[in-house]
């Protein structure tokens, strides 16, 4: 288990270092950059103060001195400053991230809560009317555009409660939290239960035709502990495989969902600093959403070998 261990964090390493070579290569290879934005909208044409720019910014050097000096700053804890705010990148990164964090916490909280319990009911109940009915819900979840449900709940809102349920930053308790980020998280949420449902309902139905089902029932074992204690446990690895995919998604795919519900994450964030070609922002949260997504890459595997005994990690 240690050597595992151990292997798997310098393959963490590894990705995070190819990921932040692609990152800041591709940053540099895409035509224009703050200075060319800047000028181009002041609409300034003095090549000497746009090279003086450039040269303030550090974007004349070398791109191999470049990368070597953000990862030298990335060790120390230092990321830089905004291109366009002019204020440390951590400043403007840090309140972003536990906005975006509690929208895909409840996203996926809403996945997992209705997703499992259906998708596993759908099983039980195969080819019955309930059956049909939650596939048709979950073919809906997975057909229907997150913007575009999004879109809807806010004209429901508007026609049946005369308001928008957009973020606000009113001051407020757990519960005004509770509101203010369900209502969004349950537009992604959908879709994400749509899938885990998906998914759960196969993945069960495989199981139930095993050969161990069948004598735990001709031992007298009853419907519910068949289907929970034998079926679920065996049929869980893939839900928990996509439910960790999910989770890395959600941190830094809600670009639609922050902006419809004008929510200020990190997702939303990111698309402008793109815009903007603000460099040490998007290097920094490109790095952060890998630095979840191989985290929680790992932290499944590791859940792997809890929910079934017959893996082990051995050297």
């Amino acid at each position: 288990m240690g050597s595992y261990l151990i292997r798997r964090f310098f393959l963490m390493l590894l990705t995070l270092f190819g990921i932040s070579v692609l990152v800041f290569t591709m940053l540099r290879v895409v035509p224009g950059n703050i200075a060319d934005i800047l000028f181009d909208a002041a609409g300034m044409i003095d090549t000497a103060e746009k090279a003086k720019l450039e040269k303030e910014l550090g974007l004349d050097q070398p791109i191999a001195v470049q990368y070597v000096q953000w990862i030298g700053g990335l060790a120390r804890g230092d990321l830089g400053y905004s291109y366009v705010s002019e204020k440390p990148a951590i400043d403007e990164i840090l309140p972003r991230i536990p906005i975006t964090a509690k929208l895909a916490g409840l996203a996926l909280l809403f996945a997992i809560v209705f997703g499992v319990p259906l998708g596993v009911i759908s099983a039980v109940k195969q080819n019955s009317g309930l059956d049909y009915v939650l596939r048709v819900i979950s073919l809906s979840g997975l057909s229907m555009p997150s913007f575009w449900l999004g879109l809807l709940i806010l004209m429901a809102f508007v026609k049946f409660f005369g308001t928008i349920p957009i973020y606000s930053n009113a001051p407020g308790g757990f519960w005004a939290a509770l509101g203010l980020y369900s209502v969004p998280a349950a537009a992604v949420g959908f879709r994400s239960s749509a899938l885990v449902m998906r998914l759960t309902r196969s993945s069960m139905l495989e199981v139930l035709r095993q050969d161990y089902i069948r004598t735990a029932r001709a031992k007298g074992a009853s419907e519910q502990s068949v289907n929970y204690h034998h079926a679920l446990r065996n049929a869980v690895l893939p839900v928990v495989t996509v439910i960790g995919i999910e989770a890395a998604f959600l941190m830094g795919g809600l670009i639609v969902t922050e902006t419809v519900f004008n929510i200020p994450g990190v997702a939303r964030f990111l698309v402008e600093a793109i815009r903007w070609r603000d460099y040490p922002i998007v290097q920094n949260l490109v790095m952060f959403i890998a630095v979840v997504a191989v985290s929680i890459n790992f932290l499944v595997d590791l859940l792997y070998a809890v929910l079934d005994p017959r893996i082990k990690y051995s050297g």
